[in-house]
């Protein structure tokens, strides 16, 4: 199934009409953890029912999987998977590398999908015909760069706290073989790979939300993204995306030698 670019863009703008107006307002941040901190805002809830209403609204037979509101439908083969914000944490602190999120998968597998960053006004998806960009600079096609060796790679993780235990010195060993790493923005590090401006994106214990929808950005820019045992990375966990099948091979490797 090919999704007209036009419906992710109607997506994107009603995300936008609710999450801007909230955005470095000090809006009420509800912690939906009892230990710890997992911040949720209106921002996040109105944005996804928007989602949710206008998915409803043109494709009816569709199911929904969404951080906020739950799941409707799942069993069905089309299933929309939703975050309304990507980077709750990054919002709430006035820094735009928030984005919104929203996939689709067929039987399982991720095809279409967008992310949204409304304050700067970026824009990228995956239709099924490619992988676009809109945005300053105007509307391109993304392509991963050609990085094949980890020495000449730019490396990006949420933050090296997020690996526990033995993880944290498998990272930490990851991190030494790489030209550059930086940490932090969520979403928008995997968006950047497809962009071709990152390399290598790890980031351990996601949800589908997090990652369904980058998953045909990257793949149809050229990209791979599996988890770190190298299976599908439609379901979450421990995922790793890469520009290039080589470098994709020599992370993975390093992580677990």
């Amino acid at each position: 199934m090919v999704v007209n670019a036009d419906f992710m863009r109607r997506i994107a703008s009603a995300a936008a009409a609710e999450t801007l107006p909230r955005f470095r307002q000090s809006g009420a941040v509800t912690n939906k953890l009892a230990a710890g901190f997992d911040p949720v805002t209106e921002a996040d809830q109105e944005a996804e029912r928007a989602i949710r209403a206008l998915i409803n609204a043109e494709f009816p037979d569709h199911g929904i999987l969404g951080e906020e509101h739950g799941s409707e439908n799942t069993s069905n083969s089309h299933v929309w998977v939703i975050d309304p914000i990507d980077g709750t944490r990054a919002f709430i602190s006035g820094l735009p590398v928030w984005g919104t999120l929203v996939g689709l998968t067929v039987d399982g597998d991720a095809v279409a999908g967008l992310m949204s960053q409304p304050f700067t006004g970026e824009l990228f998806y995956a239709d099924g015909s490619g992988s676009h960009y809109e945005g300053p600079g105007g509307p391109r096609r993304l392509s991963v760069r050609k990085t094949a060796s980890l020495s000449e790679a730019t490396l990006f993780t949420t933050s090296p706290a997020l690996f526990k235990g033995e993880m944290r010195d498998r990272y930490d060993r990851l991190e030494s073989q790489v030209r550059l790493a930086r940490y932090g923005t969520d979403c928008y590090a995997f968006a950047m790979v497809a962009a071709g401006q990152v390399d290598v994106v790890i980031d351990p214990g996601l949800k589908p939300y997090d990652i369904v929808a980058l998953i045909p950005i990257i793949e149809q820019a050229g990209g791979v993204v599996t988890t770190l045992d190298g299976g599908p990375a439609e379901n979450g966990g421990d995922v790793i995306a890469a520009a290039t099948p080589e470098l994709h091979a020599a992370a993975i490797a390093a992580f677990m030698a």
